[in-house]
């Protein structure tokens, strides 16, 4: 997809700082972090978001999710414990309509969440 901010940077033609990528996924800081680690997840291929990879690929959620904890590992927040969050629509706060888990950590994170 040409106008998607992320497929930019699947395709390296917009910068990110990557901490872990596969044959199938990509993640990378984000770029207004809302906790000392924020990592944004995504698959390679577009997917609007994870219930569209749910319903087409599921093994691909597998794959997210699991790139998901390796992030958490690599980061070193399992310990003192982290958030793995896929808001879905404009009305839960997506603002990217490429499908992506944001690994968040790295201080206390109340709940619920604003």
């Amino acid at each position: 997809m040409t106008d998607c901010l992320f497929c930019s940077i699947v395709a390296g033609d917009i910068p990110a700082t990557i901490v872990y990528e596969t044959p199938d996924v990509v993640a990378f800081r984000d770029i207004q972090p809302q906790a000392p680690t924020h990592v944004l997840v995504i698959p390679r291929e577009h997917y609007v978001n994870m219930a569209e990879i749910a319903e087409v690929n599921p093994t691909l959620v597998a794959w997210v999710m699991r790139s998901a904890i390796a992030v958490a590992e690599i980061e070193g927040i399992t310990e003192s414990g982290y958030r793995l969050v896929a808001n879905t629509g404009a009305g839960a706060g997506q603002s990217v309509f490429h499908a992506h888990v944001h690994v968040l950590g790295g201080r206390s994170l109340n709940w619920p969440p604003g």
